[in-house]
């Protein structure tokens, strides 16, 4: 199998950056929509013949507060997105532990990705490393300005200089897929959903355990307030849900499989790429930062191997194909 069709895999990346662009907004946006239904709806109401109250929403009241909210959703929503989005590097080099790896400390591995770099034509990114003594490595970055490979301790330690090609090769090859930026648009967007998702759920907490204690006869609005609450932050779930599950799909498995293609024909070896996931599968990094987000950045996701149940469903939804194909298609090569 050869690697081809670079141009079409960016192309298709960059589409879905855009689409996950516009549809975060209106998701968003829906969401505030409802929230104001929800509390006009059970605000509002009148009683008929029978002397039951009968809630009623008022249609024009939600869409003229809707107006008067959404642009002060959106501007929030906007910075929020665009200091997550420019500090990603940071965020990410945080979370995992990672320090900049100085060409006078590890030689061999800046010659390995100065040359690839060179035989693919691309600016040579930064080079990270975290103090883990098992294996892992992920790229990331927006530009050529915060592109970066990191790798542990492990990595560079267990493997030769052809595997660690591979293993390089591959990272490469997600930058100029345009993979990286496809990952981390859909991680802020997921971050941002569970953000929100988490307060709503704290408030109804709050509402549960410390309202209960509250006089039974308070005013009817009260009650109402808790079942909005409960309602507003069904709908926060099961739209943040839906929205993990889009970007999931938007992430195609097959962009694992384009770049152990391209770093295959990057370092000419697909049985050492091959090797090499074959040993990080053994023994998977960078678990101990417990991010998903982050998790689904790494050449190997570490609690792939897990069984069970949530494993199984997770898996339908998995942003990694299995180790055992992947390995299985670059010993086809």
């Amino acid at each position: 199998m050869k690697y081809v069709g670079i141009q079409s895999q960016i192309k298709s990346n960059n589409l879905k950056s855009t689409l996950l662009l516009i549809a975060f907004p209106v998701i968003l946006l829906g969401m505030v929509w409802i929230f104001i239904a929800l509390i006009n709806y059970f605000s509002n109401g009148y009683y008929d013949q029978a002397g039951y109250f009968v809630n009623q929403m008022d249609a024009d009241s939600v869409n003229l507060t809707f107006t008067q909210v959404a642009p002060i959703v959106g501007i929030a929503v906007g910075i929020w997105f665009a200091i997550a989005y420019f500090s990603n590097t940071k965020m990410i080099q945080k979370a995992v532990g990672a320090q900049p790896l100085m060409r006078r400390e590890n030689p061999r591995v800046y010659n390995i990705v100065e040359n690839l770099c060179m035989a693919c034509g691309m600016d040579m990114p930064k080079v990270n490393v975290v103090d883990d003594p098992q294996l892992n490595a992920f790229a990331s970055g927006i530009d050529k300005n915060s592109y970066t490979v990191t790798v542990t301790t492990g990595l560079l330690d267990r493997l030769n200089d052809e595997e660690l090609a591979g293993v390089i090769g591959h990272e490469l090859t997600h930058i100029r897929n345009r993979d990286t930026r496809l990952l981390i648009t859909s991680i802020i967007f997921v971050g941002i959903i569970s953000t929100v998702m988490s307060l709503v759920v704290r408030m109804i907490y709050n509402q549960l355990w410390f309202g209960g204690s509250r006089n039974r006869n308070s005013e009817k609005g009260n009650g109402l307030s808790i079942m909005v609450i409960m309602l507003i932050g069904l709908a926060c779930s099961a739209v943040a849900y839906f929205f993990t599950l889009l970007t999931r799909f938007a992430i195609s498995r097959k962009r694992e499989f384009m770049a152990d293609a391209g770093g295959a024909e990057l370092c000419g070896n697909p049985l050492a790429l091959a090797s090499a996931l074959r040993k990080i599968s053994n023994n998977p990094g960078l678990g101990q930062t417990d991010r998903e987000d982050i998790a689904q950045m790494y050449i190997i996701h570490p609690q792939q191997l897990k069984q069970g149940l949530m494993y199984f469903i997770n898996s339908m939804f998995a942003t990694h194909p299995s180790t055992e194909e992947r390995i299985r298609i670059l010993e086809q090569f």
